[in-house]
């Protein structure tokens, strides 16, 4: 007989999957928002990847202002530096490096090169945090730095600047590697909710400087392409990086960090199938290398 706990459980685990599927969408999706951010349907260049991004940080941050004003009331000054700083390093930097990468490669090539953020996490903490590591890590973190080499000779027919570009997503990786153990060395007692609020809205002068900086605000906004742009690189913000971080702080609390953790082998798999969709060049190289990361990823965070 079913008792009245395991009646109730089956709800809530469904609703933990739920977030899960829809988390995998939005940021698997992100990476083809960010194209149509940069690009109209012909291809053509419409906005710049330092207006992408920008418009991205900025729309996530007012979109967490009601926020704020409890998140600070809660945070004594220091933790409110590392905060700001864990926007930089977890948002505002890799947004630039995202979209200036995409300027040359494809998104799905992008979206699979993110799932090495894992094994940054793990590199990083073992060198700056004092994070201890074990023979099964360092193997994990081996095979899927081999993946990334291999997902980098997929592409090897193409030109040497295609190629590079794939380094700014990498660094990107680095930077998200460097927040996580910064977040979980010096935020731990933060509420995450308070964390993305001000994260956020911390970056909202940085963001508009960078708008006024490079003209943005000098285009034709009013044209049809324009607006569609910004309509992407807005939704981009709202969706991809405000909307998916709180979702991802819910299922944290709601199914554990390692299931929460687990949103990273879905997340390519979504940028592909875009990927595909958009005509983009993906082959059985491609698959396989983002294989070997993935099961990277799973070894070297394997309790």
């Amino acid at each position: 007989m079913v008792s009245f706990a395991e009646i109730i459980m089956v709800p809530s685990k469904l609703i933990s999957w739920l977030i899960f599927i829809l988390l995998c969408i939005i940021w698997g999706s992100s990476f083809m928002l960010m194209k149509l951010g940069l690009y109209d349907a012909g291809h053509q260049p419409v906005l710049s990847p330092y207006h992408v991004a920008a418009l991205r940080m900025l729309s996530s941050g007012i979109i967490m202002l009601p926020f704020l004003f409890s998140a600070l009331r809660q945070m004594s000054k220091d933790t409110i530096v590392y905060v700001l700083l864990s926007g930089l390093l977890g948002s505002f930097f890799p947004a630039f490096l995202f979209c200036i990468a995409e300027t040359k490669i494809d998104g799905a090539l992008a979206g699979s090169l993110n799932a090495l953020t894992p094994l940054f996490v793990v590199i990083i903490g073992a060198l700056f945090f004092g994070t201890r590591t074990t023979s099964t890590k360092i193997a994990g973190v081996l095979l899927g730095i081999t993946g990334c080499g291999l997902l980098t000779y997929a592409d090897h027919a193409k030109s040497f600047g295609y190629i590079a570009f794939t380094g700014f997503v990498i660094l990107a990786t680095i930077f998200y590697g460097i927040n996580v153990n910064m977040v979980h060395k010096k935020l731990q007692g933060v509420k995450s909710t308070h964390i993305a609020a001000l994260a956020f809205t911390g970056l909202i002068p940085f963001s508009f400087a960078v708008l006024w900086a490079t003209g943005y605000f000098k285009l034709p906004l009013t044209e049809s392409r324009f607006v569609i742009s910004t309509l992407s690189s807005c939704v981009l913000g709202i969706m991809g990086t405000a909307l998916a971080s709180v979702l991802f702080y819910m299922l944290v609390k709601r199914a554990g960090g390692l299931f929460a953790s687990m949103v990273t082998y879905g997340i390519p798999f979504v940028a592909i199938v875009w990927g595909i969709y958009f005509h983009e060049s993906i082959t059985y190289l491609h698959v396989v290398a983002l294989t070997i990361i993935l099961v990277g990823v799973y070894i070297a965070n394997k309790k």
